[in-house]
């Protein structure tokens, strides 16, 4: 009779220990799987005319964020915004990231500034 006891005390503490190890593998997932970063804006392959090109997307994971080398910052939600003045041709910028354990992760996005010329004669 004591013997069955000593079973189910053993099997229920494998439980919890097997429930307690998932939950904390399914909390650190994001920590686990380093910096992410998405772009929104502008497209790859885009072409504009506008002299102020706006950078938006969302950064996960991160603990420092840089646009062309260039910190910048992120809100609560992981959304970051920066408004840049390329050159007309072809452009490229680069978003970068590092987490807290030294990981990086990068994305660039290329496309095109036309430089219209307004002939006044």
């Amino acid at each position: 009779m004591m013997r069955n006891n000593n079973w189910y005390k053993w099997a229920l503490v494998l439980v919890a220990i097997v429930i307690v190890g998932g939950y904390g593998l399914f909390e650190g997932r994001r920590i686990l799987s380093g910096p992410e970063i998405s772009l929104d804006f502008p497209r790859s392959g885009s072409a504009t005319s506008s002299v102020a090109v706006v950078v938006s997307g969302m950064a996960q994971n991160i603990a420092f964020l840089t646009i062309n080398g260039r910190p910048a910052y992120t809100d609560a939600a992981g959304h970051f915004s920066a408004t840049l003045s390329p050159h007309p041709g072809y452009t490229s910028i680069t978003v970068a990231a590092k987490d807290r354990f030294g990981r990086e992760a990068s994305m660039s996005v290329h496309f095109t500034v036309l430089n219209f010329c307004t002939n006044n004669t």
